[in-house]
């Protein structure tokens, strides 16, 4: 029998939350998943300007021994630690709130103005309402209806 997803998630960041946050380091993500018959460990990490292939050693072998003493897992899987990337997931509000000023992708569970999709520059993250502007048009997307929400980059 597997283990909940949901457990591992946060076994992981039990066991990185200090360790990142005394080195200067951010946990984004962490995604268990299975793609064909194998089982995935994903945990994205940044830190200011950016992380490097050592940054990403150093924490993999230190999530490595911390998941060898505890082995929270029923299966066997790989590990995998990278940078979340440019277009970077937002999970929190602190992270929307990190993103004024930037270019984003939003999507929302139900049409607000007959859309299901805004991107372009947030302009602010204030009374848990995130203001858009795209194009010419300005869209009020309240917080709670936000299903996703990433950096973009816009050409």
């Amino acid at each position: 029998m597997s283990t909940p997803k949901s457990k591992i998630k946060q076994t992981v960041e039990q066991l990185l939350g200090s360790y990142l946050e005394d080195n200067g380091f951010e946990l984004v993500d962490v995604e268990y998943v299975k793609e064909g018959s194998n089982w995935f460990l994903r945990v994205f990490v940044d830190k200011e300007g950016g992380i490097d292939i050592d940054d990403c050693g150093t924490i993999s072998e230190y999530i490595s021994q911390k998941l060898d003493e505890n082995d929270p897992f029923s299966e066997a899987y790989f590990l995998e630690v990278s940078s979340p990337g440019a277009e970077r997931p937002l999970k929190k509000a602190a992270d929307v709130a990190k993103a004024v000023g930037k270019d984003v992708n939003v999507t929302v569970y139900e049409p607000i103005q007959g859309l299901k999709e805004f991107e372009g520059r947030l302009l602010s993250f204030e009374n848990e309402e995130l203001l858009i502007s795209a194009g010419k048009k300005e869209h009020v997307v309240p917080y709670a209806k936000v299903a996703s929400a990433r950096l973009a980059i816009i050409f």
